[in-house]
């Protein structure tokens, strides 16, 4: 039997053996492209390709792809663990032709490699083609089915409809017809009953597709319309996990080696057998899934956070820690173990996983002790909501909240409901869980309209030697989005610097003849560089002088030099355990993510700040290699960082004993940086330390800021020769006094005590309602010793703090089973000085804005208190 390992082998020898390219997986994590947050197709990250905004170099590739698919039209997140063959994460085996072979070698090789190679039993093999569709004027795939007919039998070739044989990148872009293959894998008595191709697309779990050949050869407008593209492709994909499922003769990709060594450490850890029970085998499958993606998502530099695509990878691994908490009485973290079993079993094929294992379990670990926190908080409110409940049916919204908020699935807080007697409100939770998933789509929706082309133009960067550049405009379109409405122009050449690596876009403008149209920020999608704008030109053909905002540009630049020096710096005292984790250059200031499991020390932060400053007063040139081969460039010691996607061409920066591969903008010389300020380090995720910085002007800024900060202060100390001396001497003065002010207080308040109980003792009832001098933390204090020593007492007492006023209601013990309410009465009471309050039967208090209605509010609380006690 075939290991995944020799699978996965087998197919990238096959399609070298045919003349492919043999690249490495991309990144799962997408850095810069705002159409994607994760690769979630093999054909990802040749989009440039398929689009013709990149040349082709290699016309013929085939590789293995991370993939995670959780979110929009590809969400399967609910699903995965549940049944035995969806994941999230997943690797797809696909081999592209751009412009090269067609139809017939895709599909003969498809089958060669199935057939012959992998040795995949022909009778239970299908295969389908597109059927066509009339409202789009396209035919029955007559060439596709004509080439599958020279290796299976016609009635083993099926029709689909356009959702299964139609493949597309969006709603705009690169589509065409597809040719699916697969398999039957029941047992032989099933299939005699019944013929395979029936079950075909069906959803049964056996029968299964395995590959999808994807014929691109038309392009979708954003008016629905088709048309011819300029060169036919290929792109394939299937299935690592299924393929090796069939290969493996087993019925489940779970029960495959993919998975099972992930399993077994589940079983020994938790000493439940996987297979003894549904539920614990549903909770082992999804734990084994999600540990996979989170582990790759956060090795290729995406970290868990609250928003984007660090929150879709915080909820798939909390959906894994409540299914090891609720079903696997797993109450402490334990699913980070399970990345070494996981760096073992693929750190062979994606070094970056073996590579990073320790700081990808550190933070799975410490994200695994906050929820399991958080859980026991949603286990809290969900006690607090059964216990506001009238009636046995728990509101929708509120389960809606536990899940939003805590985490908490509907399956879990509906079986804990069951337990107590209480079902839960579907129907509600179901409409809250659609309002936010029209909310999402609403704030996310961009209409981009067709592309206006106006000449052919490569949107060829020359920015790195000047800001300033006679060109063309090579095509624009309109984006209309939900708040605002903008253009995207793409130029032949351009000097603008287009976000990515962490700095931001170039700003500046566009001089057409007379008429100047600003650019307000540059970015790139699918290998075009955008300048976004507000309007057109009059007339758009016109020659175009491009200037970008030189200052700006500058202030980034020395931000971003400054970021490769504090990179080197912080290797250097803290440790080479130390990786850039992400970053932001901006013209003001710079941000530096990296991996660290400590605070720095205020030792560690000056030496680290002093050897940048050394840097950069030695005025160290800049080296600058381009267009150099990445193994030239590691070879000199390049640093690349994990999640970022290289080609076999490269830039690397040189500052001295620093070189970095960067795409960024830089000073000439680290003189021109001035001199660089760290001004704050903080935590930001488990194991990743965040640096904020300043340079240039922004470091005068912050001078003077501090300067002028210091200069007030020693004035309001009257100008002494030790200003901290001064200042601690007045601190102290003021803690002195603070305390006789407390003592004050405790006395005033002992005072107003024995005068109150005084009155209480000669009044005929044990009732009390009297303004007092005091404000409203001594009110609380005086009130629950009056309750205390008359436990039949009932005191309501108004104050004023700030010019506002207050009252508080107390009861006694006694007077409380006698049915008297503080909480009602001073709801009642607190309309009369217009304020609002509440609390609990033995006290509460209200606030307000009317001091006139003082004394009122008094009046009735005492007559509302006598009824209590005389009932």
């Amino acid at each position: 039997m075939l290991t995944s390992k020799e699978i996965r082998s087998l197919f990238l020898q096959f399609f070298e053996s045919k003349g492919h390219k043999i690249v490495p997986s991309a990144p799962l994590v997408i850095k810069n492209d705002p159409t994607l947050m994760f690769t979630n197709a093999g054909m990802n990250q040749f989009k440039d390709l398929f689009l013709g905004n990149a040349p082709v170099k290699y016309p013929r590739i085939a590789n293995s792809q991370k993939c995670l698919r959780v979110s929009g039209k590809h969400n399967d997140l609910e699903e995965v663990g549940i049944d035995t063959y969806h994941h999230t994460m997943f690797e797809m085996l696909g081999n592209w032709s751009f412009g090269d072979y067609f139809k017939k070698e895709a599909i003969e090789w498809a089958w060669e490699l199935l057939t012959d190679v992998y040795k995949l039993p022909k009778d239970r093999l299908y295969v389908t083609v597109f059927g066509g569709d009339e409202a789009e004027g396209l035919a029955f795939d007559h060439e596709a089915a004509e080439y599958w007919s020279a290796h299976i039998s016609k009635d083993r070739i099926l029709s689909g409809s356009k959702r299964d044989n139609f493949w597309e990148m969006g709603d705009t872009g690169p589509c065409g017809p597809c040719s699916e293959i697969h398999i039957d894998l029941r047992p032989d008595d099933e299939r005699e009953i019944k013929d395979g191709k029936e079950l075909v697309n069906a959803g049964h779990p056996q029968v299964i597709e395995i590959w999808n050949l994807v014929f691109m050869e038309f392009n979708r407008k954003a008016n629905g319309s088709l048309e011819k593209l300029p060169a036919r492709h290929v792109d394939t994909g299937m299935g690592f996990e299924r393929l090796t499922m069939a290969l493996q003769g087993k019925t489940s990709n779970y029960d495959t080696d993919i998975f099972q060594p992930l399993i077994k450490k589940i079983e020994q850890h938790t000493g439940i057998a996987y297979k003894s029970n549904e539920n614990t085998d549903i909770a082992m499958r999804v734990i084994a899934d999600h540990v996979r993606a989170v582990a790759f998502a956060i090795a290729d530099g995406q970290l868990p956070s609250n928003t984007g695509a660090g929150y879709v990878i915080r909820r798939i691994l909390r959906r894994a820690i409540r299914y090891a908490y609720s079903s696997l009485n797993i109450q402490s973290p334990f699913i980070y173990t399970l990345v070494e079993v996981l760096a073992a079993e693929m750190g062979d094929f994606f070094p970056e996983i073996r590579e990073s294992a320790q700081f990808v379990a550190r933070v799975i670990r410490e994200e695994e002790q906050t929820f399991i926190k958080t859980i026991d908080s949603g286990l809290n409110r969900l006690e607090e909501v059964i216990r506001n409940t009238q009636g046995k049916v728990v509101d929708g919204e509120k389960l809606f909240e536990l899940y939003d908020t805590y985490g908490f699935p509907l399956d879990l807080t509906t079986l804990i409901l069951r337990e107590r007697g209480y079902s839960a409100d579907q129907e509600g939770f179901n409409r809250e869980m659609q309002r936010q998933k029209e909310r999402s789509r609403a704030a996310a929706e961009l209409l981009a309209g067709d592309w206006v082309e106006i000449r052919n133009g490569g949107d060829r960067f020359v920015g790195y030697d000047t800001t300033e550049l006679e060109t063309e405009v090579a095509r624009f379109r309109k984006v209309e989005t939900k708040d605002k409405t903008f253009f995207q122009i793409a130029l032949v050449d351009t000097p603008f610097y287009p976000e990515g690596g962490g700095q931001v876009g170039d700003t500046g403008m566009l001089i057409f003849g007379d008429e100047c149209i600003e650019v307000y920020d540059t970015k790139k999608e699918n290998g075009i560089i955008l300048h976004l704008t507000h309007s057109l030109p009059e007339d758009i053909t016109l020659p175009v002088k491009a200037i970008v905002n030189v200052e700006k540009r500058k202030a980034t630049a020395r931000n971003h030099s400054a970021t490769h020096l504090l990179h080197y710096a912080l290797r250097q005292v803290l440790g080479t355990h130390v990786e850039q984790k992400g970053s932001l250059v901006a013209p003001d200031y710079l941000r530096f993510d990296f991996s660290h499991f400590a605070k720095m020390t205020d030792d560690e932060l000056v030496k680290v700040e002093n050897l940048v400053n050394q840097l950069i007063l030695d005025n160290i040139p800049l080296n600058e290699y381009r267009e150099i081969d990445m193994e030239a460039a590691l070879e000199m010691g390049a640093i690349a960082l994990f999640g970022e996607k290289y080609g076999e061409r490269v830039r690397a920066i040189k500052f001295g004993p620093s070189i970095e591969l960067c795409g960024g903008t830089h000073v000439a010389s680290t003189g021109a940086i001035g001199l660089l300020k760290i001004t704050q380090e903080s935590a930001i995720a488990a194991g990743v330390r965040r640096i904020e910085a300043v340079t240039g002007l922004g470091f005068l800024k912050v001078f003077r800021e501090q300067n002028d900060l210091l200069t007030a202060l020693k004035g309001l100390l009257k100008n002494p020769k030790d200003p901290i001396s001064a200042l601690q001497n007045v601190i102290e003065d003021r803690q002195t006094l603070q305390k006789k002010v407390e003592n004050y207080a405790r006395q005033e308040v002992e005072l107003l005590f024995e005068k109150l109980s005084d009155e209480v003792k000669r009044s005929d009832t044990p009732i009390l309602a009297e303004r007092v001098p005091i404000d409203a933390a001594q009110v609380k204090d005086l009130a629950f010793r009056l309750k205390q020593r008359f436990p039949k007492g009932c005191f309501a007492l108004g104050y004023v703090t700030a010019d506002k006023p207050g009252i508080a209601i107390a009861v006694g013990d006694e007077a409380l089973k006698m049915g008297i309410n503080a909480g009602a009465i001073v709801k009642e009471v607190a309309s009369f000085i217009r304020g609002g309050g509440g609390g609990q039967p033995h006290f509460a208090t209200a606030g307000g804005s009317d001091l006139n209605g003082l004394e009122t509010a008094l009046k009735v609380a005492r007559e509302k208190l006598a009824e209590g006690l005389v009932q």
